[in-house]
């Protein structure tokens, strides 16, 4: 059974419930996870404040050292994470060796805190009176990630918030655990003390818990709309900070004079990559004009030509989703889509994979003539299902993209550059990508959605970041003056 991660060091707790962790490419339950009760919950948040008053007294450049060390030993493990990933998530190899690179770009800009964490300082604002800022930790912080990266995620929370002096308690996934795992015991090795960094596996008993527990003082979430509005309703009720990553509808608007091969190319790898189980998966095509009978012949030549298959297959494309019932989830939203009059071109049910037969796969699915009111243009599918929206105009295209009551990311293929100009001024975006089709925002910069894509007030790593995991405060400082004025009842003035 794996284990949560409390106070350095592996630890069994007292579960009452288990899951599944499955080999998605075979359909195996390949081991169990135990879910934290809330005496195990209550145990790593105690570990974690105990930890906290002398984390955060820790130097900066002790800080940094430590981070630094891990980024060494996550360089050179980064191999053995991107292999645990796809054994249990189903991603494939090259898929999952991204995500590690793409969460080690977080440890590396928290390397530089010493930097990052400078205040402004103004000598004498009235005369023998200067004004300093210092950013500080806000105590115990917690995360909640989702299955789809369990690695990349998890890095864009926790070496933000303890690198800025903050300790952590991280519930990850019960899907695919193992990999949080990995960079915990990694981060020991690093020097990191114990009770800095604690991992514990659950469901919505755990989760509750870190929402409402007094001792916990922030909460970072990535996940659906649903939990993420739970999320920052129930945690700011209890009067934490919250920054909840939701779910997302992503759009990709083609006009006709776009470069079709290159529009194709980013079309299949975005809506398709993960087997669509990306937050920033492409999955909606709004094609302008005569855009579509240019583009589809294009995308249908791609996706014959993907090949299916188990993660570590090198020869694999795409690979299974990560349980049955996500697999029977996303089948059902192509069997609706055929239902409610979409046209099915490329149908990924019933996909046969040689010596893997129960694996949960799901091919390549491509729905032409869908309309708004469809259920598999509402509904976040979260699988390979690719959806197309035909309008006449590139202002038909922007309000359509507006409409939509998320806002998350969102692409604009042109080879216009006054209408991508207005795309990127008038669209409802939080992530912008002109002829770009995933516009994930590196490390020193934030990632984060609008609208139901996101509840409240910070983008996650990056600056966005440091704000979230600090407070400000502001110190007014006065030496001895031997002119000191004495009494004074007046509002305090600047002279």
């Amino acid at each position: 059974m794996i284990a949560h991660w409390i106070d350095g060091r592996p630890y069994e707790g007292h579960p009452t419930s288990v899951g599944n962790v499955y080999d998605p490419s075979t359909g195996q339950v390949v081991d169990t996870v135990g879910f934290a009760t809330v005496d195990d919950v209550d145990a790593a948040v105690r570990s974690a404040s105990t930890a906290f008053a002398e984390w955060r007294d820790t130097s900066l450049t002790a800080r940094s050292r430590i981070l630094f060390a891990y980024r060494e030993l996550l360089s050179r493990h980064a191999d053995d994470l991107a292999r645990a990933v796809s054994k249990q998530h189903g991603k494939t190899f090259p898929d999952a060796q991204g995500e590690v690179a793409r969460g080690l770009e977080v440890v590396e800009f928290a390397c530089g805190i010493p930097h990052l964490l400078k205040g402004d300082f103004s000598q004498n604002v009235s005369r023998g009176v200067d004004t300093l800022t210092v950013r500080q930790p806000l105590g115990v912080v917690a995360g909640i990630t989702p299955f789809n990266f369990p690695a990349m995620v998890p890095m864009w929370m926790y070496p933000m918030a303890i690198a800025t002096g903050n300790t952590f308690v991280l519930k990850p996934s019960e899907k695919d655990p193992s990999a949080s795992l990995m960079l915990a015991e990694l981060f020991v090795e690093a020097g990191l003390p114990s009770g800095v960094f604690n991992v514990i596996h659950g469901d919505k008993v755990a989760v509750d818990r870190l929402l409402t527990h007094s001792d916990v003082t922030a909460v970072s979430f990535v996940g659906s709309t649903p939990i993420a509005r739970h999320v920052h309703q129930t945690a700011t009720a209890s009067g934490k900070r919250v920054q909840a990553l939701a779910g997302a509808k992503n759009h990709m608007v083609v006009l006709p004079d776009a470069d079709m091969d290159l529009a194709a190319d980013a079309a299949v790898s975005a809506g398709f990559g993960s087997a669509g189980e990306r937050c920033m998966a492409i999955s909606v095509l709004v094609l302008v004009g005569d855009a579509a009978d240019m583009l589809l012949p294009r995308i249908e030549d791609r996706i014959d030509r993907l090949k299916v298959g188990p993660g570590l297959d090198p020869e694999s494309d795409m690979g299974p989703l990560v349980t049955p019932e996500h697999r029977d989830r996303v089948v059902g939203y192509i069997d609706r889509g055929i239902e409610e009059g979409a046209t099915l071109v490329a149908d990924g049910r019933g996909v046969q994979v040689p010596g893997h037969e129960s694996g949960f796969f799901v091919g390549p699915t491509l729905f032409d003539h869908v309309t708004r009111d469809m259920t598999i243009y509402r509904d976040e599918i979260f699988g390979p299902v690719l959806s197309v929206v035909r309008v006449p105009t590139f202002e038909e295209a922007i309000r359509f993209v507006n409409d939509n009551p998320w806002g998350n990311g969102t692409a604009v293929f042109t080879n216009d550059g006054g209408a991508a100009r207005a795309f990127q001024s008038e669209i409802q975006v939080g992530m912008v990508g002109v002829n770009v089709p995933i516009p994930v925002p590196l490390s020193f910069y934030s990632f984060g959605g609008w609208k139901d894509s996101l509840f409240g007030d910070h983008a996650i790593y990056g600056p966005e970041g440091i704000h979230f995991y600090t407070r400000q405060k502001v110190v007014i400082a006065r030496w001895s003056d031997p002119t000191h004025r004495g009494v004074d009842l007046g509002f305090p003035q600047n002279r």
